[in-house]
């Protein structure tokens, strides 16, 4: 065969190729923006955006079964900031935060319902002295500090007054949370707070008109105080409905503690890892046998699931 009918003969397969190719090519039709929302369920400005989230690239260490981000305080609250202020006007998922402890550690090794709730969180802080002394002899990259809710609350306000991000504040009593409120403007006295609610619900319709209204607002970074695991399960069911907010922070009795209606332990009790202690003391029918309960499986759990 001569090297021009070689040649020929290859350009020919080319050529069958390239029609089968074109002939077999996915062609994607045009549908208008409503129908395309309609078919996929929401959005795809609504999805959460790992991409750019800082709190996604912090490192991890494995505690009691969880994934605990290796974070002081004051690192968490300027990137708090930091990433609520960028995510202005943007319409995307909020970052969600929550924290760990024993009682969490416990129930989330014993049901799997929790477990998924805190595992779809960007960032898992240890609120709780035991898993830091559990890093420091189990994992490779030992936690800096405890990050008390309480503790980065104030550390977020002070961030959050300096640079003009704005909070709402969600959870607790109606009595509570204005007192708490009211705390908290003393002590910040430029902070925006945009508004502040109690935590309870009349029905499922009256929390999604909540969060509309809380939406309408757009605070920069949103503290919810409703306890395990029912502030998990809020952020999960409406965090699609507050995509004005940069970020969304779980905050257990928090507003109990800002208002002073609960005194925190004494500093000494909360480096020894004691404020357990302390708060089974002053609330020994609803504490007391919750800790004696939950204390020794978190206890193992540490010891046995973390590194």
């Amino acid at each position: 065969m001569s090297l021009v009918q070689s040649r020929s003969k290859a350009e020919n397969a080319q050529g069958r190729r390239r029609e089968r190719r074109d002939a077999e090519r996915r062609c994607a039709a045009f549908m208008p923006a409503a129908e395309l929302r309609e078919k996929i369920g929401e959005d795809r400005r609504q999805n959460a955006d790992r991409r750019r989230n800082p709190f996604r690239r912090w490192r991890r260490v494995r505690l009691g079964g969880l994934p605990v981000v290796v974070v002081d305080r004051t690192t968490t609250a300027k990137v708090m900031v930091d990433h609520a202020l960028r995510r202005r006007g943007l319409w995307r998922y909020p970052a969600y935060l929550t924290s760990t402890n024993g009682e969490v550690t416990h129930a989330c090794a014993n049901d799997r319902g929790t477990r998924s709730l805190f595992m779809q969180a960007d960032a898992i802080h240890a609120d709780g002295m035991p898993h830091v002394f559990v890093s420091r002899l189990r994992c490779k990259a030992a936690l800096p500090e405890r990050v008390a809710t309480t503790d980065l609350f104030d550390a977020v306000n002070e961030e959050a007054e300096r640079r003009g991000a704005s909070i709402y504040m969600l959870g607790a009593t109606e009595e509570v949370s204005a007192l708490a409120a009211e705390v908290v403007q003393k002590r910040f006295p430029k902070l925006n707070i945009v508004g502040r609610r109690n935590g309870f619900f009349e029905s499922l319709e009256a929390e999604k008109q909540v969060c509309e209204e809380i939406a309408a607002l757009c605070p920069d970074i949103l503290w919810v105080s409703m306890g395990v695991p029912r502030e998990q399960e809020f952020v999960i069911r409406n965090r699609n409905r507050l995509t004005s907010i940069g970020v969304i922070k779980t905050s257990g009795g928090l507003f109990d503690f800002v208002s002073g209606t609960k005194p925190r332990a004494p500093a000494w009790m909360q480096r020894a890892g004691l404020e357990w202690l302390w708060r089974a003391a002053l609330e020994p029918r609803r504490l007391g046998w919750r800790y004696v309960r939950t204390n020794p499986s978190a206890l193992y759990l540490l010891l046995t699931k973390s590194d």
